[in-house]
C-alpha cells in the first residue's frame, strides 16, 4: 500500500525505511530538504519539500492514492492539523499524529484522531525501569481507561485455564509468552509454571484484578 508521512526526523525517517522494507510505497513530506539525508542512499521512495497540511504539497505525495498518513514531526499543531487535512480533505480512513503533549493527546483520541503521545509512553518506560516490577501498566491508552500488564504466572493459578482466569478477574489474557515463545491462548489454555501473561484490563479494576490473581480461582 502506500502511504504517506509527514516528517523525516528520527521516527519519520526510521518509520519511512521500516515501511519500504516491508515492500509498501512511501511518500514522506518536510520543510527541510536536508532532512531527507536520514532516509540513507537505499531509499527509493517519494521526497516531497513543503508542509504536511498544504493540499498541494499533500496531492504531489500522492496523497489521494494513499491507504494511510502518519503525522510524526516535531510540532503538535501541525501532526493534528496535517492529519485533519488528511483525513477531512481527502478521506484517508487510516491516520494517525504523533503528540507530545499528554493533555492533547486526549483530547484528540475522544474526537477520533488515533494519536501516539510519545512523552507519556517514554515517561511510562523509564518508570517501569526504575520502580519495583508491576508498579506502572506495561501500556496505558490515552485517555487513561485500560491498561496492559505483564505478570509472572501466580502460583495459585498454575494449572487453571485461560477462561477461569478471565472470568475470576475480568480481565482479558492477550498473549502468553512460554519458553520464549509468544502464544495466542485459547480458553481451555493452561497455565504453567514459567509463563508470563499479558493481561488487558480496565484502570479503574486493577486492585480488584489484583486481589483475584493472587487469590485464584473460586472454591465450587
Amino acid at each position: 500500500m502506500h502511504v504517506v508521512i509527514m516528517g523525516c526526523g528520527r521516527v519519520g525517517s526510521t518509520l519511512a525505511r521500516s515501511l519500504e522494507q516491508r515492500g509498501h510505497g512511501v511518500a514522506i513530506i518536510d520543510q527541510n530538504p536536508d532532512a531527507f539525508r536520514r532516509l540513507g542512499p537505499s531509499f527509493s521512495g517519494t521526497t516531497v519539500t513543503g508542509f504536511g497540511f498544504d493540499r498541494d504539497v499533500l496531492r504531489e505525495a500522492d496523497i489521494e492514492q494513499a491507504a494511510a498518513f502518519a503525522a510524526v514531526s516535531s510540532g503538535d499543531n501541525s501532526n493534528i492539523i496535517s492529519a485533519r487535512v488528511a483525513r477531512e480533505q481527502f478521506g484517508i480512513a487510516n491516520v494517525v499524529a504523533r503528540i507530545y503533549d499528554p493533555r492533547r493527546a486526549e483530547v484528540y483520541e475522544r474526537l477520533g484522531i488515533p494519536t501516539v503521545a510519545t512523552v507519556t509512553w517514554a515517561a511510562d518506560q523509564v518508570v517501569r525501569r526504575i520502580l519495583p516490577r508491576d508498579s506502572e501498566p506495561l501500556w496505558r491508552d490515552p485517555s487513561g481507561t485500560v491498561r496492559a500488564d505483564q505478570i509472572a504466572a501466580p502460583p495459585a493459578w498454575i494449572g487453571h485455564t485461560v477462561l477461569a482466569m478471565q472470568e475470576r478477574t475480568g480481565a482479558r489474557v492477550a498473549f502468553i509468552t512460554r519458553l520464549g515463545s509468544g502464544m495466542i491462548p485459547s480458553r481451555e489454555t493452561v497455565i504453567q509454571d514459567g509463563d508470563l501473561i499479558n493481561l488487558f484490563l480496565l484502570e479503574e479494576q486493577e486492585e480488584a484484578v489484583t486481589v483475584a490473581l493472587a487469590s485464584g480461582p473460586e472454591e465450587p
